[in-house]
């Protein structure tokens, strides 16, 4: 098992920057992934199967689209090339994949093809069934010779081609060869993250990623050890001349073999909640670490990290330069608390996954006093998880006027971070948490009983997805505007 140093901490932490130097283009199978979200409280009365009361729905990318949405979380910038169907689905993709930020898109459209939909139905945080839609059909040559061209351009502005395939058709036939061909010929690095058993496909990549069963699968030989692991990796690399292979072992780590390095890397997640999606955020994490010119091991080792971020999460989620700095350091676990509003997101879904209710409340938290703490406590009291809206030092001045805060935003998420009934602490630039609030979705708002309902921001928001407010008591005598105005006196 390889421990990480603070040597090789130092190096990778110094390396996360870097990532947002990187240009990759993506090619491979799109398809779309929807989450329906509910409650199961009784069986239905005309079969045995239990009746899903839909609460929300969500939808992105997924396949190579969220190898995308993982590049671009890192803040790389990405080239996408892929095909998708003349249909709903694939109108979808087409607008959140042009929403994604550094994305240069090239989705070709089939008339003849069905956009593959992946349907997942959730309730109390168990997967009650999957819902595929999707045809599976190789390119047309004159669709398949566009796509070759497209990708050739593409290849000339980034540095690193990624080839997602799902078998779902775009890579079929000779494609896959033809586009390693091209790349190599111009120089570029080629990583395939394979599917099926026949890898000649994928002749002469440099990188290729199996995981585990895939690997058992293409070369037909044991993998239950390490030893036997090596062996066939080393046949894939001798076979079709890959210049290294990267296998993904799920709660045991990652392999990397080339044919003159083996390293093994020991997995970094502290809880495995949702496989989805991980090996498409190992290999964007891989490809952009590269494309930032750093060397494959300590590229494998960042993407080794990133895969057990996203196990942690919900879903087909990604891991962001935040993330990965997060895992690494040693700062004291209350800051660690101190999330982006991404983060406290994600964090809010995979709670209520867990059947946990989700509060929210916010203020200045200027000159922290035990009437703030006695909120905060209710607040706690009346949820599973609170998450804390903090003003950010520009929306306080704006609010209260140029002599406040007296403490910086920093040194207020420190200290609201450090006590026990929070969980998460956002910081927010606008005058008001309603972005916020529509961001993380909380079961319960929590202020003041200083306010009434109707002038509570967000109420009528938190309501339309069912949450409530609460008007909580105060604790007479504590008021940091008081507070200042003693001081200055």
């Amino acid at each position: 098992m390889n421990i990480i140093d603070e040597d090789q901490q130092t190096a990778l932490a110094a390396a996360i920057p870097l990532l947002s130097r990187a240009s990759v283009l993506v090619i491979g199978d799109l398809m779309l992934d929807r989450y329906v979200y509910g409650s199961v409280n009784r069986v239905s009365p005309e079969a045995p199967v239990p009746i899903l009361t839909v609460a929300r729905e969500i939808a992105m990318p997924g396949g190579a689209g969220n190898v995308v949405r993982n590049l671009t979380s890192l803040e790389a910038a990405a080239a996408f090339v892929s095909v998708v169907g003349d249909d709903q689905a694939g109108s979808d993709l087409t607008a959140l994949i042009g929403g994604q930020p550094n994305v240069e898109p090239w989705l070709l459209v089939q008339g003849s093809r069905t956009t593959t939909v992946k349907t997942r139905y959730i309730a109390q945080g168990q997967h009650l069934i999957r819902a595929d839609r999707e045809e599976i059909m190789p390119l047309p040559e004159k669709l398949a010779d566009r796509l070759l061209r497209i990708a050739t351009d593409a290849m000339a502005a980034t540095s690193v081609t990624i080839l997602s395939d799902y078998r779902k058709g775009v890579l079929d036939g000779a494609l896959a060869g033809k586009l390693i061909a091209t790349a190599k010929s111009l120089g570029r690095i080629v990583i395939v993250d394979p599917k099926g058993t026949h890898y000649d496909r994928y002749a002469g990549a440099d990188i290729i990623t199996p995981n585990r069963r895939e690997l058992a699968e293409a070369t037909g030989m044991p993998v239950d050890t390490e030893a036997d692991l090596v062996l066939a990796a080393q046949f894939l690399l001798h076979e079709h001349q890959f210049g290294a292979v990267l296998v993904t072992r799920s709660e045991d780590g990652m392999s990397l073999i080339t044919p003159h390095l083996i390293r093994h890397y020991p997995a970094e997640a502290a809880e495995v909640f949702d496989v989805s999606g991980a090996g498409d955020t190992v290999v964007a994490v891989l490809a952009a670490a590269i494309a930032a010119n750093i060397d494959l091991p300590l590229a494998a080792r960042l993407a080794n990290i990133a895969g057990g971020i996203v196990v942690g999460k919900v879903g087909t989620a990604v891991a962001r330069q935040s993330d990965l700095l997060a895992a690494l350091t040693s700062t004291a676990g209350a800051l660690r608390k101190v999330v982006p509003l991404a983060a406290a997101a994600e964090a809010a879904e995979r709670w209520r996954q867990r059947g946990w209710r989700v509060g929210f409340t916010n203020g200045c938290f200027d000159l922290l006093h035990p009437g703030h703490t006695h909120l905060l406590e209710q607040a706690r009291s009346s949820c599973d998880r609170l998450i804390v809206g903090m003003n950010s030092d520009a929306s306080v001045r704006r609010l209260k006027g140029n002599s406040r805060p007296i403490t910086t935003e920093a040194a207020r998420a420190a200290v609201l971070a450090s006590i026990a009934s929070v969980d998460l602490v956002v910081v927010f630039d606008e005058d008001t948490p309603l972005n916020a609030l529509r961001a993380i979705k909380p079961d319960l708002l929590v202020k003041g009983a200083d306010y009434t309902h109707d002038q509570v921001v967000g109420a009528r928001d938190v309501e339309s997805w069912g949450g409530k407010i609460l008007l909580a008591e105060l604790l007479p005598g504590h008021s940091t505007t008081a507070t200042v105005a003693r001081l200055r006196g």
